[in-house]
């Protein structure tokens, strides 16, 4: 059975609303996901899914420390997350605030891995995004691509 990682960083607690919502768009799909706080997760945990979604609040139009230094850190695992599917979510204070600046980020560490990124022709092209707490439209969205994600990985996993 296909294994989902979805990991966030959050101190207000939305980027952990954000993960929650994407979670539930993948069971929706029969596809369980593991969610966990990003200080909780260790490169090596990476390794064990086949599926890996990272979310991370806006600071200064790019990721978390703590979700940077996860990426930073995976170094040791070059060429092991190969072949992975890939997605990101962001959340930020204010429109223009850097969401996508902050997932094209993940997305850059993502592909450097080697990792499956999908985009999204409809709705949040690159991820879902929410601006403070997530509203209907961004829980939408994050179903959405939860949905997404465990229909690929359920595709490419057998």
């Amino acid at each position: 059975m296909a294994k989902a990682l979805i990991v966030y960083y959050s101190r207000s607690g939305n980027t952990k609303k954000m993960a929650a919502s994407i979670a539930a768009g993948m069971k929706k799909e029969d596809v369980e996901a593991d969610v966990r706080d990003v200080k909780t997760v260790t490169p090596a945990d990476l390794t064990a899914f086949d599926a890996i979604v990272v979310g991370s609040p806006t600071y200064y139009g790019s990721m978390a420390a703590d979700i940077k230094k996860l990426f930073d850190e995976s170094f040791r695992f070059h060429g092991k997350l190969d072949g992975k599917i890939g997605a990101a979510f962001a959340s930020s204070a204010n429109i223009g605030g850097g969401n996508e600046t902050t997932i094209l980020d993940i997305l850059n560490a993502m592909l450097i891995h080697g990792m499956i990124v999908q985009g999204d022709w409809q709705g949040d092209h690159y991820g879902p995004v929410a601006i403070g707490s997530p509203d209907e439209r961004a829980v939408k969205e994050c179903l959405r691509v939860g949905g997404r994600i465990a229909r690929l990985v359920k595709k490419l996993t057998g």
